[in-house]
């Protein structure tokens, strides 16, 4: 178990500079490098970079919703949401490291894709792509792989039979 609130709150402060200071870092890269429409597939092409401003959610979903519900939903939304899932995170003293660590992934990616709707009225900076074979993922950024792995953190805990072990 986590021995504290303070050690809890230290270890996703760092968390999320570690995974915000990332993300930011390589979509700044993203929208100077590679400016608009721009691609770069590196040699032997398992991931492209290119550049795309994601108005949706993961995979674009609800980029056609008009501009007022998708920003209610994405903005207004995805921050109550993520102001629950860090109280959570800091008040549940039962929380194991595994499920803590991936919950606390998916805060730190939801509150840096925040940050580029904030700053980007509306928008996400999107610029990876992974490519095996004919088989091809969505553009993504770091934000998004952070909550991928924050997920498979907490599957993975559930496996373990850890699942019991935090209250919700």
């Amino acid at each position: 178990m986590i021995p504290s609130r303070a050690i809890r709150l230290a270890a996703i402060i760092l968390i999320l500079v570690f995974t915000a200071g990332c993300d930011q870092a390589t979509k700044h890269l993203a929208r100077t490098k590679l400016g608009q429409g721009g691609s770069a597939p590196p040699p032997g092409r398992f991931i492209e970079f290119t550049l795309a401003e994601n108005p949706g959610a993961f995979l674009s979903l609800g980029a056609s919703l008009p501009g007022v519900a998708r920003s209610g939903l994405l903005t207004v939304g995805v921050s109550f949401g993520l102001a629950f899932l860090l109280a959570y995170l800091i008040r549940t003293p039962r929380l194991r490291w595994l499920p803590f660590l991936g919950f606390a992934l998916i805060w730190a990616g939801g509150i840096s894709n925040l940050v580029d709707r904030f700053v980007r009225h509306g928008l996400v900076t999107d610029f990876m792509l992974v490519r095996v074979g004919p088989l091809h993922t969505g553009v993504f950024n770091v934000a998004d792989f952070a909550v991928v792995v924050g997920l498979l953190l907490i599957v993975l805990s559930l496996r373990q039979g850890k699942g019991g072990d935090y209250v919700c």
